[in-house]
């Protein structure tokens, strides 16, 4: 917990000094109206009928109840705005840090459990923050000053007060050790409902397409009543924190009026009005002695969630990035659109096994290369390792002669135009979608927005609808077809202009011919710029200038077409799956 504090800006640390001067004064000003309502119990019972006297005393009791009001306020809006600004910095620090994050540490936390570390447990930090510095800097303050006021009242009264003292903290310990390792439960119980409730939402249509809808609700509800359940647990046991200290209490002042009642019967005239006073000042000092124990108690029960909350966050502050970020800025050789790969070779972090094993080819500007083999050949993580959302663990990749190891990541992104293989559309418009792609710094322009619409076909359909590339795309785009999507999300890349571009099996989702007129634009308006294409069609690749045939992780061939299909028995076999004889002649 004190580690995150660290985040505390010195604007935020001057209010927290602000609020302690705030609080003092608060208490200062509360402990001085059981002192005037002693003076007026006095007044009243020497019979004197000096009625200004009394008044004087009282609008001195109202005075002192209006600052304190004031002080309240203001310490209230000082704790808030502390607590939310330090909301702020560390969602920001969080949402940074998760950013910065390769695939091999985003695997480390669930994507459910990522949203509730940077929402419910950022949350639940502000809360402790904006509750402690009103009641862990008053608790304390109101304590001693209270104990303070009270020492010389009566030994009978102090003893008293001692025992509810006792009572309240053999209660404290007692909810400590039973709820306490609750609190370390609850949140991953959040983490799975939060899982559970994106798995449903994504998986919509197929859950419904497989009538598994009864399965879901089960298990939803099977993850909410264990959370509730804890919940439940939870409040039932701080539930016993308020009658047993209305108890308390009570029990306190009844005590004190009771021993109180039997010294005054006790002692003589002259001693009476003074004990009657003391009794009167000591119950309102207990009870603010009992309540700077209920503030600590209250700091008890938000301390445990907010402790487990801290350690989540910490969790993910703390993680060391694998992806390092190089050094190099700018370009520092005349060569552009160039990639080679030295020897590459894979294994995922903990596995014993590699994906790749000895990767080798050169890319040279403007050339097609494509890549085709088996599902889970290592395809797909063969073109990730180029904008390194994995780095290699054996062998060098090279872009214009530079390994992207020592490559800033912001001007090595600014190279590639990368499309994955599942289309990602934003909440936004057309125009903004594809404009997305621009790189940083350039300013988005219309021809840019026509040409890529053009290139990716996307034209047909962009211009049927209503508002055109002013047209808004529902969020994952699902107001369009996953061939408008892909197209979209291909346009994107074309809009950055890019030295290299990635296709992690882009061109799936498109008809045979939109896939030909798409390649064929594509050569013919960007030939200056290197294209790196996994496939799982032959049509797709077959004019590229080099295909490497990937199996296993290895690569068991690599040429044109025409060469694979003499010398390669992978290729010829998924030659042989696609196309007719008649084709495979005419190729």
């Amino acid at each position: 917990m004190l580690k995150l504090f660290k985040n505390l800006g010195k604007k935020e640390i001057l209010y927290v000094i602000i609020c302690t001067i705030f609080i003092v004064v608060q208490v200062f000003l509360d402990l001085k109206i059981p002192d005037y309502m002693a003076n007026i119990t006095v007044l009243v019972q020497e019979n004197t009928n000096n009625i200004s006297d009394i008044l004087k005393q009282g609008s001195y009791m109202v005075m002192c109840a209006f600052g304190s009001l004031t002080s309240a306020i203001i310490i209230g809006y000082l704790a808030a705005y502390i607590g939310t600004s330090f909301e702020r910095k560390l969602r920001e620090k969080i949402f940074l840090k998760v950013q910065s994050f390769s695939m091999q540490e985003i695997k480390q936390f669930s994507t459910s459990s990522l949203i509730t570390r940077n929402t419910n447990d950022v949350t639940q930090i502000k809360m402790f923050i904006i509750l402690g510095i009103q009641m862990l800097l008053k608790a304390p303050i109101m304590a001693s000053m209270a104990i303070t006021k009270i020492a010389n009242k009566g030994f009978e009264f102090s003893i008293i007060t001692t025992i509810g003292v006792i009572i309240i903290l053999c209660l404290i310990t007692f909810l400590i050790i039973l709820v306490l390792p609750k609190f370390k439960i609850i949140q991953s119980l959040t983490d799975n409902l939060n899982k559970i409730t994106r798995e449903n939402l994504n998986g919509i249509r197929v859950i419904r397409a497989y009538n598994a809808s009864n399965y879901h609700i089960k298990r939803f509800n099977s993850a909410n009543n264990d959370l509730t359940n804890t919940n439940l647990f939870i409040q039932k046991s701080m539930a016993l924190l308020s009658p047993v200290m209305s108890t308390v209490m009570s029990g306190i002042s009844l005590s004190i009026y009771w021993v109180g009642a039997y010294l005054i019967n006790e002692a003589n005239m002259l001693d009476k009005i003074n004990i009657f006073g003391n009794m009167v000042v000591f119950s309102s000092y207990a009870i603010q002695v009992i309540l700077s124990f209920m503030m600590i108690v209250m700091l008890f029960v938000l301390y445990p969630r907010a402790s487990v909350s801290a350690r989540r966050i910490n969790e993910v502050l703390d993680t060391k990035e694998s992806i390092k970020n190089g050094l190099i800025k700018s370009d520092t050789t005349s060569i552009k659109g160039e990639i080679e790969f030295r020897n590459v070779s894979f294994k995922y972090p903990d596995a014993e096994e590699y994906v790749l094993k000895d990767i080798s080819f050169k890319a040279l500007n403007g050339q097609t290369i494509a890549f085709i083999g088996s599902t889970g050949s290592g395809k797909s993580t063969l073109i990730n390792l180029i904008p390194r959302f994995y780095d290699v663990s054996d062998g060098e990749i090279l872009i214009d002669g530079v390994n992207i190891k020592d490559m800033d990541l912001d001007y090595l992104y600014s190279k590639l135009g990368y499309v994955s293989q599942k289309a990602v559309i934003f909440k936004n418009s057309v125009k903004n979608n594809v404009l997305f792609g621009n790189k940083i710094g350039k300013k988005p322009n219309k021809k840019a927005l026509e040409s890529a619409l053009e290139i990716s076909q996307s034209n047909d359909f962009v211009d049927k609808l209503d508002n055109k590339v002013n047209t808004l795309i529902a969020q994952g785009g699902t107001n369009i077809s996953g061939g408008q999507k892909q197209r979209l999300s291909i346009a994107r890349a074309i809009a950055r202009e890019p030295e290299i571009f990635l296709f992690d099996d882009s061109f799936s989702a498109l008809d045979y011919k939109t896939d030909f007129i798409l390649r064929k634009e594509l050569n013919k308006k960007c030939q200056n710029a290197t294209k790196l294409i996994v496939a799982q069609r032959i049509g797709t690749i077959k004019d590229a200038d080099q295909i490497l045939v990937i199996d296993n992780g290895k690569c068991v061939g690599i040429g044109t077409h025409e060469e694979l299909l003499n010398s390669c028995k992978v290729y010829q076999e998924i030659a042989n799956s696609q196309l007719s004889k008649e084709e495979l002649k005419n190729a």
